[in-house]
């Protein structure tokens, strides 16, 4: 434990992008508690990604299959000072800080869950709502700030904390995603690698763990030499990753954790959206990144299942050469820096 005596646990038990999402909410805990020890309570994979972020001192390991609520933490030693519920909204995540007894938590309400003793400081005496139609980024720093603690949800850079890259200067495609719905084609990743590299252009293919296979697809059918893949047989580690996005020309890929990577890094990227709009999970409206989407008419912000096994309609209409051209729209880096009109994760 830090000097300053009680800790900060929070729970978001969740992915890369889920942890990535949470940066600036992460910082703006940290800055309102300098003298405490910051725990995340997620995955032991990512705890070098939680490190990066310089705002957590330490994983608490938990986890749960699919996108669940763990069913307990292996807390020890005095409650916590404050517990934070950035893993979602109901009475499972909320409960399960509640049984560690913090001094204070901050949650949002939920009609299951009635306000308990600790949230009686907040402007209207209970916890702030919900809202459905929120990016991810700025539903937690109104969270935050709800509870008295500024949160910036523009604070999400971070430094790349792997060695030099292997591919300086590369366009990277990604084609791995955890869930099928957001993992567009093999066929038309190979075929933007092919007009690439038929243009001159160096490009190589990143495999996170169990991606191997994909990536090593995406090569073969573009004509890409072996050692164009990056992260085969076991897939990179984030740090790794890390080091290749962050000297990367830009990142192709899909709405998935290597995307938000991409966004903390300041790498321009290509994001293609299908079961969820950009506006709730897309990166900043920033020239360096374009978000690609094609809903149906009056469609709402979640047309599709974001897990499912299938790719969503709205990603296969996606075209290699929308692809290509957003590439090619991009700023040149130094350049890159610029903001564009529009909401976070508009789409082009």
């Amino acid at each position: 434990m830090t000097a300053g005596g009680g800790r900060v646990l929070v729970l978001r038990a969740l992915g890369l992008g889920d942890l990535l999402t949470a940066v600036p909410a992460l910082r703006a805990l940290r800055r309102a508690h300098p003298g405490r020890e910051i725990v995340l309570a997620a995955p032991a994979r990512l705890a070098e990604a939680a490190a990066a972020t310089g705002a957590v001192d330490r994983v608490l390991p938990a986890e749960a299959p699919g996108r669940g609520v763990p069913e307990r933490l292996h807390w020890t030693g005095p409650p916590p000072e404050t517990a934070v519920d950035l893993h979602g909204n109901g009475p499972p995540s909320r409960q399960l800080l509640q049984r560690l007894q913090p001094g204070r938590l901050l949650a949002f309400a939920h009609p299951d869950t009635q306000d308990t003793p600790d949230t009686p400081d907040t402007p209207a005496g209970r916890a702030p709502q919900w809202r459905d139609d929120e990016h991810e980024r700025f539903r937690w720093c109104r969270l935050l700030t709800w509870y008295g603690i500024p949160a910036d949800p523009d604070d999400l850079r971070i430094t790349a904390p792997g060695p030099a890259s292997p591919a300086p200067d590369a366009i990277v495609l990604h084609p791995g995603a955890d869930a099928g719905a957001r993992r567009w084609p093999a066929a038309r990743f190979a075929e933007v690698a092919a007009a690439l590299t038929a243009r001159g252009r160096r490009v190589v293919v990143t495999a996170g763990p169990g991606e191997a296979q994909l990536a090593r697809q995406v090569a073969d059918l573009a004509g890409l030499p072996a050692a164009q893949v990056l992260g085969a047989p076991g897939g990179l580690t984030f740090g790794g990753l890390a080091a290749v996005l962050a000297q990367a020309r830009a990142l192709v890929v899909g709405d998935t954790g290597p995307a938000h990577l991409a966004t903390a890094l300041g790498t321009p990227s290509v994001v293609l959206f299908g079961p969820v709009a950009p506006r709730l999970w897309g990166p900043p409206a920033l020239t360096r990144h374009r978000a690609l989407w094609h809903p149906d008419p009056g469609s709402p912000l979640r047309p599709g299942d974001a897990h499912g096994r299938r790719p969503d309609r709205r990603l296969l209409r996606i075209t290699p050469a929308e692809v290509l051209d957003a590439l090619d729209a991009l700023p040149a880096p130094a350049a890159a820096w610029r903001p564009r009109p529009g909401p976070p994760g508009g789409g082009v």
